[in-house]
């Protein structure tokens, strides 16, 4: 029931948005006429009686593919050489160098393996 509710609110409210913006013009063209009621014993008899009727103009979207010509900015891309702190920004400590391993400083590296004896 909250459902159809929230709905018909929401249908209420694009209506009037839509005549609101001149999206939706609405007129009325003929003038609504209630019927002559007579109840006699026989029951309800009804006649005559009018709907209005209305005209409904509604606005158009045109929807199209044009080209254009955009400017990209081009972007260059360095790998920074040295950290520089942001300006106004504390600054950082600098990472420790490990030393290298004892491989790459050139001396013997005892190996355990037995095919490389």
């Amino acid at each position: 029931m909250r459902g159809v509710l929230l709905i018909l609110i929401l249908v209420v409210v694009g209506v009037i948005a839509a005549v609101a913006t001149g999206f939706l013009d609405i007129n009325q063209t003929r003038s609504a006429e209630a019927p002559d009621i007579r109840a006699s014993r026989e029951g309800v008899a009804a006649q005559g009686g009018q709907a209005p009727k209305f005209d409904v103009d509604t606005g158009q979207v045109a929807i199209g593919t044009t080209e254009r010509a955009v400017k990209l900015p081009s972007i260059e891309v360095r790998p920074a050489e040295t950290r520089r702190p942001a300006p106004g920004a504390a600054p950082q400590p600098q990472p420790r160098q490990q030393p290298a391993p004892p491989s790459a400083q050139g001396g013997n590296v005892p190996t355990t393996d037995a095919t490389q004896q």
